[in-house]
């Protein structure tokens, strides 16, 4: 059984950084896709990161040069670096896993302040 716990969000100014993390459980987590989504109040969840097996990863368009994600596959967590924060980037962020995503952890609110 696959599971996904959050933890790292919470209340920043505009310009701040802020680091999730996500941990894993379940098999074979080092050749497993994992994703970071994002949902603000009212929109869809939208992909912010993905970090493939062979360690490749994608950028959404609005945090590509600010937001960096990356793994550790000894301790099965997923990381995701956020710099410049602006008051867009809130939402609850979610952790997921596959490809397509198909298991998902329960979200962290990430709230940042003008």
């Amino acid at each position: 059984q696959v599971q996904l716990v959050e933890s790292g969000g919470g209340l920043v100014q505009a310009g701040g950084s802020l680091r999730l993390s996500c941990v894993a459980s379940g098999p074979i987590f080092s050749f497993s896709t994992m994703h970071w989504y994002r949902q603000a109040p009212g929109k869809q969840r939208d992909m912010v990161a993905t970090i493939y097996g062979g360690g490749r990863v994608n950028y959404g368009d609005s945090v590509k040069g600010r937001f960096v994600i990356s793994r550790d596959n000894v301790k099965k967590m997923v990381f995701l670096q956020m710099n410049s924060l602006k008051p867009e980037d809130t939402g609850v962020y979610y952790c997921a896993r596959g490809e397509p995503p198909s298991f998902w952890g329960q979200g962290t609110q990430v709230t940042v302040s003008s």
